[in-house]
């Protein structure tokens, strides 16, 4: 399969290879959004050396990889790519050694080195970034070498390559961060499989999946969504139907109480403040709890944000991966697995609840197309929820707000409908209050815009010049 999007990545990543400079390359992301494919699509046929660690957890006996396990691993890497010294391979200093060897004798010109899942290498003691480190400034820094590192743990690529500030500071001489698919990307993935969905089910696809390609590559083309998310998830033997433990247990040194942080925020839609987090879950205040936040934020799946209090400091966590948010929803403690769930209950409140709720997130992670179909690209701007707090009570609450640079504020209100969005009377008055809310916390020069993201547009009434902005979901796509 042909890569889809990723074109800003694969034109940097091309030019480094084409550097002929010694390059540290770092690739990150979240698990399944298409690291290695993009990797392997560009260089593996230019690969001097790759290896994939192991990962963390022994699926078998659900006991944690060793070092010498990690080390045995790559030794056999060593032995794929020609590597025949007779080295003792006890440590990853020896096997960093080795792996000099190797390359010393290749041939080829410019040496291509890929380790993926760099993070499941370093195990408890095993001093594999000492290692590593060494590797790069004593022996391969002068030589015409691309080390392309990868990793899905976030919080460790970023805490250990990226802001290491001993042997390895400043050494990255480029990160790719490569993020799930846009919505417009969904599309194309889709018409290269021949899967034929409107832009309605492809939104309702990516509030399902998240733009993450190894999902979408579960949809069949002869099912419609809601006979996809069935076999996906309900069937018997369903490929995601335990990814929620895999996901997390894979990514994380501590999965158990990142689930449960994720499980927590998960209960309220606002999400919960770092105290209410901490004392809900039995917590100890310190670095070991803010390591939990960072490496969820870090990896995408939740977000901070600081509500309009009544002390106007208290930070609040929510969780916005949408697939978690559909787990949690519809899979998670669903003891009876009925092999239809979803096709029958498609138009169940629930579900079309949850469709309202889930566009929301689908706007927050396209706020770049919401600004071009704006035409506000150019201007400098931040957006956040607005929710004004008092007494732990929500007085008043805006889907987003678009806080520009020339004094406009963008209210914006997101309608996941199925035809025209109607702006009734109630929700007119409903729309003036926030309105005048929001104002009480702007200063004299700014000016409210009210702004409707729908699905198919605004039914024209008595109300609805309301809304000096309109945007629909074909704005999304580009």
């Amino acid at each position: 399969m042909r890569l889809i999007g990723r074109k800003r990545e694969v034109e940097e990543l091309t030019r480094i290879f084409e550097s002929n400079n010694p390059e540290f390359v770092c690739v990150f992301g979240r698990r399944r959004v298409g690291k290695t494919f993009l990797i392997n699509k560009l260089f593996s046929s230019k690969y001097t050396f790759k290896h994939t660690a192991l990962s963390i957890i022994n699926e078998d006996t659900n006991e944690r990889i060793t070092t010498i396990d990690q080390l045995n691993h790559f030794k056999e890497s060593l032995s794929r790519y020609g590597y025949d010294g007779n080295r003792e391979i006890s440590n990853w200093f020896q096997a960093f050694y080795a792996l000099e060897d190797l390359l010393e004798v290749s041939k080829d010109e410019r040496k291509v080195v890929f380790i993926d899942e760099l993070p499941w290498l370093d195990t408890y003691g095993s001093k594999f970034v000492n290692a590593l480190e060494s590797f790069w400034n004593s022996w391969a820094n002068d030589k015409n070498i691309m080390l392309i590192i990868c990793g899905s743990a976030n919080a460790w690529m970023t805490k250990k390559m990226l802001n290491n500030y001993a042997g390895l500071y400043n050494r990255i001489t480029k990160e790719v961060e490569l993020l799930p698919f846009t919505l417009k990307e969904c599309e194309e993935f889709f018409q290269e499989k021949n899967i034929s969905f409107s832009r309605y089910d492809i939104i309702q696809s990516y509030m399902v999946f998240g733009g993450i390609p190894f999902y979408l590559d579960y949809i069949d083309a002869r099912y419609s969504l809601p006979q996809n998310i069935d076999n996906i998830f309900y069937r018997r033997g369903a490929p995601l139907r335990d990814e929620f433990n895999k996901l997390f247990k894979s990514s994380f040194k501590s999965p158990e109480l990142i689930m449960k942080i994720v499980k927590l925020l998960f209960k309220k839609s606002i999400g919960y403040s770092r105290t209410e987090i901490i004392k809900e879950l039995n917590l100890e205040e310190g670095e070991l709890t803010t390591n939990l936040f960072n490496a969820l934020s870090s990896s995408g799946f939740i977000t901070k944000y600081r509500p309009v209090t009544s002390d106007r400091k208290t930070m609040y966590y929510k969780l916005i991966d949408p697939f978690c948010l559909f787990y949690l929803n519809f899979v998670d403690n669903n003891e009876v697995f009925d092999e239809n769930l979803f096709e029958v209950n498609y138009e169940s409140m629930k579900i079309v609840s949850w469709r309202g709720l889930s566009f929301e997130n689908v706007c927050f992670n396209h706020i770049h197309q919401i600004k071009e179909a704006l035409k506000i690209s150019a201007i400098g701007s931040v957006f956040y929820p607005f929710i004004y707090i008092v007494d732990g009570k929500i007085e008043s609450q805006i889907d987003l707000i678009i806080d520009r640079k020339d004094n406009i504020v963008n209210l914006c209100e997101m309608k996941f409908y199925g035809d025209e969005y109607l702006l009734n009377k109630e929700d007119y008055f409903k729309l003036l209050r926030k309105g005048k809310a929001l104002s009480n916390f702007l200063n004299k020069k700014q000016i409210i815009r009210n702004t409707l993201i729908t699905t198919f547009g605004l039914r024209k009434n008595d109300y609805s010049s309301l809304y000096q902005y309109v945007l629909t979901i074909n704005d999304l796509f580009h």
